[in-house]
């Protein structure tokens, strides 16, 4: 009997256990992504007074048993609906959610400051998400440009990346970071590199505007906007605080690349930090094996105790001198004061190392090396900005708004000396920049959206040169890059309406008027170039436009119509800079210059087959008149002056042409099923310009370009086999600008210069090795092509290995 007893008191023991496992089996769920399957880590699931909340694991599971079976629990996610459902009522242990407007791409916010469905807008946006970033893994913004499949990218020495878009670049793009205009007054018709300041690593999704923007972004924005929006400090929704870290190390053989990164967020319930902080250290960039032989580095110069001398190199594929550093830092809080309400600080800081201007390097005075050194200093930029944002209002005047305030400090310096020359020339330039947007939105009726906003901007120069004589230590000073004390300043107000007639077509319509006032004395530089003028003062006022349709008459199409007009100021670097343009020639002031004017139209079509194959097209066209460019002039009736010990012929930026720039884009995507697909895009540029009567190729038209992906993925694994490809260019081809830089291309068989084709083979893989743990890599270039991006001045990597290491906690 009292075995009995005692065995029921076991099985009694038993039972009870057995039903408190499957208790906590049954309260815990599974998060799933209701498209794909895929569960969804991170998900914040609340009650709605959010005393109670927990969050899914990397599996998407979480326990509910804190929470009563009569709440009603609120799923959260910031790439995903917000879903809401009885406890009671959940079953299977499953919770389906819905992705955002077909995922988080199709979300943009750079065509009026504030979230819009992609297809409402009558352009092409290219979008790039946190998700791509991370596989694609770039080395620097310039690459995860390039990688969009429409941004074609030039390179003067590793360190640089200058953009172009349609056939325009430089100044006559614009790039922003979290709203705040990066382009600045020393922004130049030459090639750029500012993009290489924002590290990919603090990027959340980058959003690439093709076409004329500048009813929303004002001066400069003629071929596109480049819009990087960085990581947002994520609040915590329980009493504990939210703490995600990410840490990633990286190395590639190419350039010998070692990448270090951390980034940090903790959160609390009404606040939030993230911390992040990067380093990479490049070393000589290695080209490929196969291909023109014009491109290897055959010597260099070695400096010993003064003494300039020609050294062979032991491996000409090695391209001495090319390395540098680089280091950035961002530090973001938020407060989220209530659900419409938020604060966001954002502080930015970049430097990198000095960078050797690797196209400078390679030139040749005769038999000898043009140049014994020629750097750019460390190139800084600085930034903190405020941004305000209330998205529920019961103003007459709008229902959502957003306030940016920005300060700006950009440092940068150009150093050079040539071969055997005791004098070293140095120029330091910076600019403190300040701005602040207003931007808000008022729903005028259910179909109706008025946008409309004030902008101000503030640019103050420094501007500095002195020659250096390395032998004696001796310093003098000389003509300074930009007059010293320059301002430029920029305001602006601009309407925009959106009207949705019906689910199937959206008109979209903007209006900006902008005033630009630049201010140069050229007081002090006129004591080495005696300009028959003291000061420029520059008053350019713009009225610009734009208007398109959206109009999707079933599931199958979507068309999409844009008229757009744009314009550029003339900035600092227009009117008063002084520089060597090219051996012989040097640039110098013009105080008479007017903006130039664009006009441009696009036509899209999107073709959707059921989700299977997607065809996406675009044609565009535009016209650019009073277009600033370089032409000879004379000083004082001198066509030559003598600038850093050389005689050289003058020239001047001037309004002298007009030109007319066209393309046809096409992009297609299949989905083969939910674990392969294949996607492609193909871009076709063209382009002339009037000079001297005459009609020429224009100089930032790229050559054909495209690439073609196969991906394969599951749960834990992701591979991608694609091809980057590149039309040629020939003597005939290259605008004459470019014609006179030899050194820069191949050479075809009559000794003329022209810019190969060529393709890459590549592949990447990403494998997830555990909850915290994944490892991309990537071999890149796999048959060592020797190859350069048309008018870059650096050939582009050989065979290159790249590893990367990521844990997340």
């Amino acid at each position: 009997m009292k075995f009995l007893v005692k065995s029921s008191k076991y099985i009694l023991y038993f039972f009870a256990f057995f039903c408190l496992c499957f208790y906590a089996e049954a309260q815990e769920i599974t998060v799933l992504n209701k498209k794909s399957n895929e569960p969804i880590p991170s998900v914040a699931i609340y009650n709605k007074s959010k005393s109670k909340s927990v969050i899914t694991d990397f599996y998407g599971k979480a326990n509910l048993e804190l929470f009563e079976a009569s709440e009603i629990l609120y799923f959260k996610h910031i790439s995903y609906n917000l879903f809401l459902v009885s406890k009671s009522l959940i079953l299977n242990k499953k919770v389906a959610l819905n992705p955002k407007s077909q995922g988080l791409d199709e979300i943009v916010l750079s065509a009026s400051k504030f979230k819009e469905n992609k297809r409402d807008i009558p352009k092409k946006i290219s979008s790039v998400s946190a998700r791509t970033i991370a596989f694609e893994n770039p080395q620097t913004s310039a690459d995860l440009l390039q990688s969009t499949g429409q941004v074609y990218i030039q390179k003067s020495q590793l360190g640089g990346g200058s953009p172009i878009i349609r056939g325009f670049s430089t100044n006559r793009l614009l790039i922003t970071v979290d709203g705040v205009r990066m382009n600045n007054a020393i922004f130049r018709g030459g090639n750029i590199q500012n993009v290489i300041s924002i590290d990919p690593f603090s990027i959340q999704n980058t959003e690439v505007s093709l076409g004329a923007g500048n009813v929303i972004y004002g001066s400069d924005a003629i071929g596109g906007v480049m819009s990087f929006y960085t990581k947002t400090p994520k609040v915590s929704y329980t009493d504990s605080i939210y703490l995600k870290t990410n840490a990633v190390l990286r190395y590639a053989s190419a350039s010998q690349e070692k990448t270090a990164h951390l980034d940090v967020n903790y959160g609390f319930k009404k606040w939030a930090f993230i911390t992040n902080a990067s380093y990479t250290d490049f070393g000589d960039l290695r080209m490929g094996s196969h291909g023109p032989e014009d491109y290897l580095r055959p010597e260099f110069v070695v400096t010993n105790n003064n003494e300039d001398i020609i050294v062979e190199n032991n491996n000409q594929n090695i391209q001495k001198f090319s390395g540098y550093h680089q280091h950035n830092i961002m530090q973001k809080a938020r407060y989220e004061a209530n659900e419409d309400l938020d604060f966001d600080l954002g502080i930015f800081y970049t430097a990198t190392s000095n960078t050797p201007r690797y196209d400078r390097l390679i030139r040749y005075n005769g038999d000898n090396l043009r140049s014994a050194e020629w750097y750019y200093g460390p190139q800084k930029w600085f930034m903190t900005n405020l941004n305000v944002t209330k998205l529920i209002s019961n103003s007459n005047l709008f229902d959502k708004v957003k306030a940016t305030i920005a300060y700006q400090n950009f440092q940068e310096s150009r150093i050079d000396r040539n071969f055997q020359s005791e004098i070293r020339n140095v120029r330091e330039e910076g600019v403190d920049a300040f701005s602040f947007n207003l931007d808000l939105e008022k729903s005028l009726t259910d179909k109706t959206a008025f946008f409309y906003g004030v902008e101000y901007v503030h640019n103050t120069i420094h501007s500095n040169g002195f020659q250096e004589n390395i032998t004696t230590n001796t310093i003098e000073p000389t003509v300074s890059r930009y007059p010293d004390g320059s301002t430029w300043q920029s305001a602006a107000v601009y309407t925009s309406l959106k009207y949705k007639l019906n689910n199937n077509v959206v008109f979209q319509t903007g209006l900006r008027f902008n005033n630009v006032i630049s201010k140069a004395n050229f007081s002090k530089n006129n004591v080495f170039l005696n300009l028959p003028f003291t000061e420029a003062n520059n008053n350019s006022s713009a009225l610009t436009g734009t208007a398109g349709v959206s109009w999707s008459p079933n599931e199958l199409l979507q068309w999409k119509l844009n008229f757009s007009s744009a314009f550029r100021a003339p900035n600092i670097d227009d009117i008063g800079k002084v520089f060597d343009s090219e051996p012989g020639s040097v640039v110098v002031p013009n105080n008479n210059l007017d903006p130039e004017h664009a006009y441009g139209g696009e036509l899209g079509l999107n073709l959707n087959f059921s989700d299977v194959v997607i065809l996406d097209t675009a044609t565009y066209y535009t016209y650019l008149n009073n277009a600033l460019d370089r032409r000879d002039t004379d000083l004082n009736g001198e066509s030559e002056i003598f600038y850093d010990g050389e005689l050289s012929n003058i020239q001047s930026i001037q309004n002298v042409t007009k030109s007319w720039i066209y393309g046809f884009e096409i992009g297609a995507k299949i989905n083969f099923s939910e674990t392969l697909k294949l996607t492609s895009q193909y871009n076709i540029v063209g382009g002339t310009e009037e000079t001297d009567g005459l009609e020429v190729p224009v100089r930032h038209v790229s050559p054909n370009f495209g690439n073609t992906h196969l991906i394969w993925q599951n749960k834990t694994i992701k591979a991608d086999a694609f091809i980057n490809y590149n039309g040629a260019l020939s003597f005939n081809q290259l605008a004459p600008s470019e014609r006179s830089k030899a050194y820069l291309y191949a050479l075809d068989n009559d000794g003329n210069p022209y810019s190969p084709s060529w393709y890459t083979l590549n592949f990447r893989l990403q494998y997830q090795l555990n909850r915290a743990t994944s490892i991309t890599t990537s071999l890149e270039n796999i048959t060592d092509q020797r190859y350069r991006t048309y008018s870059s001045g650096i050939s582009a990597p050989g065979r290159n290995l790249i590893v990367a290491l990521k844990y997340k906690l």
